[in-house]
Formats: structure tokens, C-alpha cells, sequence
């Protein structure tokens, strides 16, 4: 997760090389298409796409194309 911006020429350069390595590039980046109405609802937002991806279960919001509320 690159947690440094804004990306420079060289972490933009190193980021292709490790996705054409296979590496999944996943940044903090926070999504405001479900309203979040607090902080705490954009820190929900990133740890729930993190764990989307490592397949760890949770009930921070629902994946993509489920049901809301829906145990994960």
C-alpha cells in the first residue's frame, strides 16, 4: 500500500514494475460513493477493501455487488 503523495516519476516507475511483477498496487485511496457521514467511515471504507483482498471475513460494508449489511 503506498502511503506516500503525491507519487513522484520514480514510485509511479516502480509501482509499473512490481504490477508487471504480478504485485496488486492498492492504494489507501478512500471512496465517496456510499456518503460517508464521519472519518471513521472512510477509515471503514480503506480497511474494508483491504480486507476484501486478503479474503479476510468482516462486517464494515458490504463488497462489491452484495447486499448492504450482509455478513462478509
Amino acid at each position: 500500500m503506498p502511503r506516500e503523495t503525491p507519487y513522484s516519476a520514480l514510485h509511479l516507475e516502480n509501482m509499473l514494475k512490481l504490477a508487471r511483477l504480478g504485485v496488486v498496487i492498492l492504494p489507501p485511496n478512500p471512496g465517496f460513493y456510499h456518503h460517508p457521514q464521519r472519518i471513521e467511515d472512510l477509515v471503514d471504507f480503506v480497511v474494508a477493501r483491504i480486507l476484501d483482498h486478503l479474503g479476510v471475513p468482516h462486517t464494515l460494508m458490504a463488497r462489491w455487488g452484495e447486499a448492504a449489511g450482509e455478513t462478509i
